[in-house]
């Protein structure tokens, strides 16, 4: 995979925004069968930074009703990314 297969988008809400600001932490909304390898290494070459570290979560799609259609929201799975001290957070318009 290359890093732009592995990073499909940032994820931008108020609580990434926070973690962003407070703890140095990107969010991302990755590819499913992506490792944390795979996921540091395609921040460090897109964003030109040191990685500290690395979390992961699957969400599992809902359930969702539009009147009498009914379908499933497809899985997620998203990745926040940790710098390491003394790195500069990159804006998200440098993809």
């Amino acid at each position: 995979m290359t890093i732009y297969e592995v990073i499909l988008k940032p994820v931008v809400t108020e609580k990434g925004h926070t973690k962003r600001e407070a703890e140095r932490t990107l969010c991302f909304e990755v590819q499913p069968k992506a490792t944390k390898t795979q996921i540091r290494s395609a921040v460090e070459k897109l964003f030109k930074v040191k990685v500290d570290e690395v979390r992961t979560g699957n969400t599992v799609g809902k359930l969702r009703r539009r009147g009498r259609f009914s379908g499933f929201r497809s899985d997620t799975k998203k990745a926040w990314v940790r710098l390491k001290a003394g790195e500069k957070m990159p804006e998200y318009s440098d993809i």
